[in-house]
């Protein structure tokens, strides 16, 4: 099977944008070019589009298995899909926790049965994230896990992380943390600040995290080990990180979509639907991420995509689950809100959901070249509509940006060379 997407505007390494053809044989790029002399057996038109590598997001919740009923693999990764992803990695707090080869085996014959897009298992840095005793990193590993983490759970004990820390970087593989020090939550349901006090609700203060980061980093530096911070999001925790990377420690971090655009002063009362983990903090936080990401101490975006049923969230604000849903928002509501405003530009933008959580890794992909996978979306930059959960192929409609009128919709997205989604008829 061989195509050619025609007529697409692709970012060259300057960040302009030029005309260009790309023909792709057996879920390969053979060639980029001006105007390419081949025959295909289908040919896609692709003018007034961005033609960009397929998104990599490395923090979601597919729920599968036993949540099935907030979301699938199936349904996740076709929401990944359409929001422009061809790569997802999968976080480990499902019941049971893909804490063996076993499970593990079992995960990867679900996602190649039901996946749309490349879904990376994570595997759990302790056995059923229960904080007791490490997983068999090297099993795990060969079983196919692309890194460790308890995501969901802060591990509690000092020694356990030093432990698995050095175990990880023996097997040549990541420690990716949720950081909680638990001790510090007081049932916390929001962030502690103007809003829990204004509410009478029990608040989670920014120590909670940034204390966690500041003691992972040195047994980071301890153990050799690349260590990652999820969904990092108050102002101390990328002041850590900053320390922590002109010291030389091996330190990677991502901030999520939300804690980009939100701050605790834009939760209109008692909204469930703007209560995730960590929660959204003081508008001085979501400064210090956005430069953070922009100097370079956070080092790409994900977005902790968490879908739940509209009865849990129903709850209120002290019971529901913390979480929202992303994946299908994520690029229009970042090329609206940084790229049209000019608080970055759009190779920067780009960047940030493919090139640098591949350079994070080590992975494959996040670009458009000869011998590359043909892992590819489509982006109609000029594309204006309002956000609508009732459109979402995510089973999960948590989301905070309901009517959000945005920019940059993509309109088909490619994975090994198949269509794994597209808005319409996309054959010229």
């Amino acid at each position: 099977m061989s195509i050619i997407i025609k007529n697409g505007q692709l970012l060259t390494n300057e960040g302009e944008l030029q005309i260009a053809e790309i023909y792709i044989e057996n879920g390969k790029i053979i060639e980029v070019g001006r105007s390419l002399q081949r025959a295909a057996d289908e040919v896609i038109d692709a003018k007034g589009l961005l033609v960009a590598p397929g998104l990599i997001d490395l923090h979601v919740h597919l729920r599968e298995p036993g949540g099935e009923n907030k979301e699938t693999i199936a349904t996740g990764t076709l929401a990944a899909a359409k929001g422009g992803f061809t790569t997802v990695a999968a976080m480990p707090n499902t019941r049971p926790v893909p804490d063996s080869k076993e499970q593990m085996e079992k995960l990867h014959k679900r996602i190649e049965a039901t996946g749309a897009v490349k879904v990376l298992p994570y595997a759990s840095i302790t056995i059923r994230e229960a904080g007791k005793e490490l997983t068999n990193f090297n099993e795990l590993k060969e079983a196919g896990a692309f890194a460790f983490t308890d995501d969901g759970v802060g591990v509690q004990s000092a020694d356990m992380m030093l432990q698995a820390m050095i175990k990880a970087a023996e097997a040549d593989m990541a420690i990716v943390a949720h950081c909680e020090e638990n001790t510090l939550i007081h049932k916390g349901a929001v962030h502690e600040g103007q809003f829990s006090k204004e509410h009478g609700i029990n608040g989670i203060p920014s120590v909670c995290e940034s204390v966690h980061i500041a003691r992972d980093v040195l047994l980071a530096e301890a153990a050799g080990c690349h260590y990652h911070v999820c969904h990092i999001s108050t102002r101390e925790s990328v002041r850590v990180v900053r320390d922590a990377k002109r010291a030389g420690i091996k330190v990677t971090a991502e901030v999520t979509p939300h804690h980009l655009l939100l701050s605790e002063d834009d939760i209109p009362g008692m909204d469930t639907n703007y209560k995730m983990n960590p929660p959204l903090r003081g508008a001085a936080d979501k400064a210090a991420l956005i430069e953070g990401l922009l100097d370079g101490t956070i080092d790409f975006i994900a977005t902790d995509h968490a879908p739940h049923t509209a009865e849990d969230k129903a709850e209120g604000m002290e019971l529901a689950p913390f979480g929202i849903v992303g994946l299908e928002t994520a690029f229009p509501l970042l090329y609206t809100n940084f790229v049209e405003k000019g608080m970055m530009t759009l190779k920067q933008l780009v960047d940030f959901l493919t090139v640098k959580p591949v350079e994070s890794f080590g992975l494959a992909g996040g670009v458009i070249t000869e011998g590359a996978d043909a892992d590819i979306v489509l982006i109609d930059l000029n594309q204006q509509e309002k956000i609508n959960p009732e459109t979402f192929l995510s089973k999960g409609r948590n989301t905070p940006f309901t009517d959000w009128e945005c920019k940059g919709w993509p309109v088909l997205t490619m994975v090994n060379g198949k269509i794994a989604w597209s808005k319409g008829s996309v054959t010229a």
